[in-house]
Formats: C-alpha cells, structure tokens, sequence
C-alpha cells in the first residue's frame, strides 16, 4: 500500500515545495515595499479614528502604538507574509491543480485556466470586499464605543493580527463558488446536495462569522449575508454544470411491482 502512495506523497512534496519556494520569493518582493503596504492596510484604522474624532474630543488623541522593542520589525515580517500569499496565490492553485491534474479526464485538465485566474479573482474580490466594506464599518463602531471615556490606544500587532485574520477570512470563503463549480464538474455534488444542505450551510456560516469578525452584530452580518448568497449562487453554478437526475430506475421498478 506504500508503494502505491509513495509516487503521490513525491508529487505532493514537490507542489508543496514549488509553493513554499514562491511564497518566499514573493516575500522577499513585499518586504521591500512594507512601509507602503503598511500604509494600507493600516488606512481602515486611521481613518476609524479620525472619524471618532468628530464625535469625542477625546479620541482624538488616540493612535496606533507598539508594546515591543521590535514590534515594528516584527509587523513588517507579517504584512510581508500576507502580501508573499496574495501574489504567490495563482501559482500555489496551479500547482494544486497540477497535483490532481493525473486522477482527472483530459476535457477536465483544460480547467486549468478557469481554476487558477476564477480561484484567484474571487480570493482577492473577498479581500477588497471585507477591506472596503466590512473593515471601515467595523473598525469605526468599535472604535466609537466607548470612546468617551476611554483613549484609543491600538496596538499595532494585535491590529495587523486581526486584519490578516478578516481579509483571509473573506479571501477564502469567496472562493465557495469556486469549490462549488469544481467538485460539480467532477461529478462529486449536485445542486440537490447543496440544497438539502443549505439550512446546516447558514449554522455554519453565521458561526464562522462570529468567529472571525469582531464581536458586533453590524460586522457578523457583513460577513454572514454575503456568504449566504454566494451560497446560493453556488447552487446556480451546481445546477448549470451537474443538475440532479431523477432515479431512472424507479419506473422500471414500479412497472415490475404492477406485473
């Protein structure tokens, strides 16, 4: 049974080893250019507090601080890594799917495109969703609660943290559709799978929701809704690709039952 996984388990560590590989590279890219990107991702928060500064006096002493010595060394190994993944994403989904390229029919390997630049656009849509959308509404109500009595003193980590949390976060559930398309084409789900699980699909989502947003209803709902309804579209996609048949079957048997 070795034997048989071992040509698998060589492949699987190449594709890995090809991804990490670009994840550095690219890396190395970001960590060049951290200032600027760090500029960016921290715009939703100044902004937030600049907002809050029009409604208490108060919090417009608040600022984005550091608790460590090499807080701001540290920060930029992450936002770097965050970047390395972003633009190492359309190669680590090519070589996923040449990983699984072997086990499928040669009109499935043509998917190839379809797979890396659709993986890849709805990736980055859920990351310019949750950044332009969810993000300002979010950082600003937390912010202004309770911004009367208290001074808003961020720290950088923890915030840089919580930003690569939410942007994965959305990154990864735009791509359900994605998933969805995929596993039809194989002929692995159909639109009558994804319905019957839909009412376990909204448990699931709301609470994934209040996982990885922050602890106000506003936010949850601007994760929760949306996923919803690329639950739904992927329902559409499912029932273009590989609709539910009706068992073949059931009037041959009832005909058999009649004689």
């Amino acid at each position: 049974m070795f034997s048989e996984l071992k040509p698998h388990l060589t492949e699987l560590r190449k594709r890995l080893g090809y991804s990490i590989l670009s994840v550095f590279v690219a890396f190395l890219i970001a960590f060049s250019f951290h200032d600027v990107i760090l500029t960016w991702i921290t715009a939703p928060l100044n902004e937030a507090l600049a907002a809050v500064s029009h409604i208490s006096k108060k919090a417009a002493d608040g600022m984005v601080t550091t608790h460590q010595v090499g807080g701001a060394f540290f920060v930029a190994l992450k936002v770097s890594f965050f970047t390395a993944l972003l633009g190492a994403l359309p190669f680590i989904l090519y070589q996923l799917w040449s990983f699984v390229a072997p086990g499928l029919y040669s009109n499935e390997k043509k998917m190839i495109i379809p797979f890396v630049v659709g993986g890849t656009v709805m990736f980055v849509v859920g990351v310019m969703f949750s950044y332009y959308v969810v993000t300002p509404f979010g950082f600003q109500f937390l912010i202004a609660f309770g911004s009367f009595l208290y001074t808003p003193l961020i720290n950088i980590e923890d915030y840089v943290g919580f930003f690569t949390k939410m942007m994965m976060g959305f990154g990864i559930a735009f791509e359900l559709p994605v998933l969805a398309y995929f596993l039809a084409l194989l002929g692995l789900v159909t639109d009558k799978t994804l319905k019957d699980f839909f009412k376990y699909a909204v448990v699931i989502i709301f609470v994934l929701a209040a996982i990885l947003t922050p602890p106000d209803v506003l936010t949850q709902l601007l994760m929760a809704i949306p996923l919803v309804v690329l639950y739904g579209l992927s329902i559409l996609i499912v029932r273009m690709v590989n609709p539910h048949k009706e068992d073949e079957d059931a009037p041959e048997d009832e005909s058999d039952e009649d004689n």
